[in-house]
């Protein structure tokens, strides 16, 4: 118990960088899942043949492997490069296989939550004169968002655990922080353990709390 006293700075350093992590994903997968949500609902067999492909396909491939190709895919062989700092580009590739990956589901949340819209509403939207994009942001998108809090919650409780992954390639955050306080502290391992197993229960739980809240405050009465 000592352990989690004297590295309690360490640990806390870590948990902020999950939270950070799950922050600039999370953002960045509901922008690029709201983008490919309305190409899946496009009119042109085009945009919904991409945004289907990149679903199925990313949706099955092992986030491990997503994170390990941004790692060494995008940061070695391409080098691609975001800062001079090796952490810091590492950060930030991490986020995007993150990102990349959580889109997938971020879109059919949204995508479900735009099949519960009222058929006529478009329909009316179309006959005034709306484009399919018009349509598509002024009519369907507020509704859905509203309809699919409570999924996109559980998506964001999905993607704090998954920043775990960002440990294969060396991202500092809580999993690869535990693991070293193991190696250092071998006689505190299982205070360690609930000790970090506290820290994603304080992170997931009001998480879900809020969101539960958020979808009965904001649900769409029809």
């Amino acid at each position: 118990m000592q352990a989690l006293f004297d590295e309690f700075p360490v640990i806390l350093s870590a948990f902020w960088l999950t939270i950070r992590l799950t922050l600039a994903s999370g953002f960045m997968a509901l922008v690029l899942g709201t983008i490919l949500a309305g190409m899946r609902v496009s009119p042109l067999p085009v945009l919904r043949g991409i945004g289907t492909a990149y679903v199925n396909i990313v949706r099955n491939t092992p986030l491990t492997l997503v994170i390990v190709f941004c790692g060494l895919g995008l940061g070695l062989v391409l080098d691609i490069s975001f800062s001079t700092s090796l952490s810091t580009n590492y950060l930030w590739l991490s986020i995007i296989g993150l990102s990349a990956y959580t889109a997938a589901f971020v879109c059919e949340a949204i995508r479900a939550g735009i099949n519960t819209v009222p058929l006529g509403q478009a329909e009316a939207a179309r006959a005034i004169g709306l484009t399919f994009f018009q349509n598509l942001r002024m009519i369907v998108l507020p509704q859905a968002l509203r309809a699919v809090v409570a999924p996109l919650g559980s998506v964001l409780i999905a993607l704090i655990k998954n920043t775990t992954i960002a440990a294969a390639i060396g991202v500092g955050e809580a999993s690869l922080t535990m693991k070293t306080l193991f190696e250092s502290h071998g006689d505190a391992v299982v205070p360690i353990f609930f000790g970090f197993a506290l820290g994603f229960l304080i992170l997931t739980l009001p998480t879900g709390l809020l969101f539960t809240w958020l979808s009965k405050r904001m649900a769409v009465v029809r």
